[in-house]
């Protein structure tokens, strides 16, 4: 993984997110997703938040996701608890974090975006919507959203 926002093209135009996923269904779809974008994006996929804080905080600098899609329904420390890790520690703070998750609740909303989360997309149950949100995502995270650098 690269430190490249993005926004910003690296070497290889290449966009790394790291997907947050216990259910393998929706890592399915999401790859599959993903696979039919027009911008290269490297899928990495870890099934718990436990395991979440701690590839991020073993990364180096320019190993780290361009963007992380964080379930918030996750064995171990749940999406938020992840999400306020990620928010606590400086060098993993400025990561733009989208939730994505089968949950509607209000409190959860709140919960997320009280966490500092960057968005909250609620996961659709039929396949093909949930294919045409990862596309709208793309489009709009990966190609238009302007993010701020890491700082060095």
């Amino acid at each position: 993984m690269h430190n490249t926002p993005a926004h910003q093209s690296s070497t290889d135009d290449e966009i790394d997110i790291l997907l947050v996923e216990d259910n393998p269904g929706d890592i399915r779809l999401t790859q599959e997703a993903f696979r039919s974008a027009e911008q290269e994006i490297a899928l990495q996929s870890v099934t718990n938040g436990d395991d979440a804080v701690e590839l991020l905080r073993e990364l180096s600098d320019n190993e780290l996701p361009d963007l992380i899609l964080l379930d918030l329904n996750l064995p171990g420390r749940d999406g938020c608890e992840v999400l306020e890790v990620i928010r606590d520690d400086p060098r993993l703070k400025p990561l733009p974090v989208l939730m994505l998750t089968s949950s509607e609740a209000e409190e959860d909303i709140v919960r997320c975006y009280d966490a500092r989360a960057n968005a909250y997309l609620t996961k659709p149950t039929d396949p093909a919507e949930f294919i045409s949100l990862v596309d709208v995502f793309g489009e709009f995270w990966v190609e238009q959203a302007r993010l701020p650098p890491i700082p060095p």
